[in-house]
């Protein structure tokens, strides 16, 4: 198999770095390699991350549900991933 492409994109407040196979292959794995830090940011985070890489994985898409008390990490999140999509389909 060759290697997997990584996406990136940055947008809002967290990037996002998606694996896929193929173009048009299941997501196999996303990493978020910096989000909003300092303070309660960081509990917030530790909760929320996890939870959306999860939802993406198990939904295949960017259409998961928002982290309730994440609101600012799971629209940077979800808008960032669909980016890091579009960009493997093109």
């Amino acid at each position: 198999m060759a290697p997997t492409p990584v996406r990136r994109c940055r947008t809002h407040t967290v990037p996002c770095r998606c694996r896929s196979p193929s173009p048009g292959g299941r997501i196999t794995a996303v990493n978020v390699p910096q989000y909003p830090s300092g303070g309660r940011s960081d509990e917030i985070n530790a909760r929320a991350v996890p939870t959306l890489v999860s939802e993406t994985l198990g939904a295949q898409s960017a259409r998961v549900d928002m982290v309730s008390g994440a609101t600012f990490t799971s629209e940077g999140y979800t808008t960032s991933l669909q980016n890091a999509l579009d960009q493997a389909r093109a």
